[in-house]
């Protein structure tokens, strides 16, 4: 049961980590304000309580469907 349990939080925690390296990759790009303002203003702007539910809730579905097509095939 623990196995389980702890194998989805490394799946769920690897999906929000790349939510949030794509959304912190997003402001260094042409059009993101990151390269002006700098690494400190970026993950400001990027950490926030939205942003976390966004991910959450992606992260969630995302564990979820990969655990239907795991079961399935």
């Amino acid at each position: 049961m623990m196995k389980s349990v702890w194998r989805a939080v490394i799946e769920v925690g690897f999906i929000v980590f790349l939510f949030y390296s794509n959304l912190l990759m997003g402001e260094f790009e042409r059009s993101g304000m990151g390269q002006k303002r700098g690494l400190a203003w970026a993950i400001g702007d990027v950490f926030t309580v939205a942003n976390f539910e966004i991910a959450m809730i992606a992260a969630l579905i995302g564990y979820g469907l990969f655990e239907f097509l795991r079961k399935r095939f």
